[in-house]
């Protein structure tokens, strides 16, 4: 005696077969996704607390740059790099989100911005009042921002 198995018999076990293969690589593409997706997201987070760090020490730099060669009476490059540090300061200041400032060192950088025409003017002039000027500048910066 000799069945025979009619199609539609044969279809349903391959088609659970075929949903159960297809909803179990589902089910490990998900677990090996999320560890991923959340080391991307740790990643993403440190670079973004990375290049904040990093502007702000440029901006700094770029200030004591600027002492330094006033100091040394080397009065251009240190009124480019005066000039290069208030308009750096300037961006970070009036980037709405995304700053590397806090609110409050934002509203404590403003007042240094009265200082700037009168210490490029000094730098442009030669005039080596500006090396103190530039040093007070950047220790009131360094308060600032600590």
């Amino acid at each position: 005696m000799r069945e025979t198995l009619s199609p539609k018999a044969v279809k349903d076990p391959l088609m659970r077969r075929l949903i159960k293969a297809t909803a179990l690589i589902l089910v490990g593409f998900v677990f090996g996704f999320v560890p991923v997706w959340v080391k991307s997201r740790e990643c993403s987070s440190a670079l973004f607390d990375a290049t904040h760090q990093l502007n702000l020490a440029r901006i700094q730099n770029t200030l004591a740059s600027a002492c330094i060669d006033a100091r040394r009476a080397d009065y251009e490059p240190a009124r480019q790099a005066a000039s290069k540090f208030f308009t750096a300061l300037g961006t970070e200041t009036d980037r709405a989100s995304g700053s590397a400032l806090s609110q409050a060192q934002k509203d404590g950088v403003k007042p240094l911005f009265v200082r700037r025409d009168e210490i490029i003017t000094l730098l442009a002039r030669n005039d080596p009042v500006a090396v103190d000027r530039l040093c007070d500048l950047y220790m009131s910066y360094r308060s600032i921002m600590r």
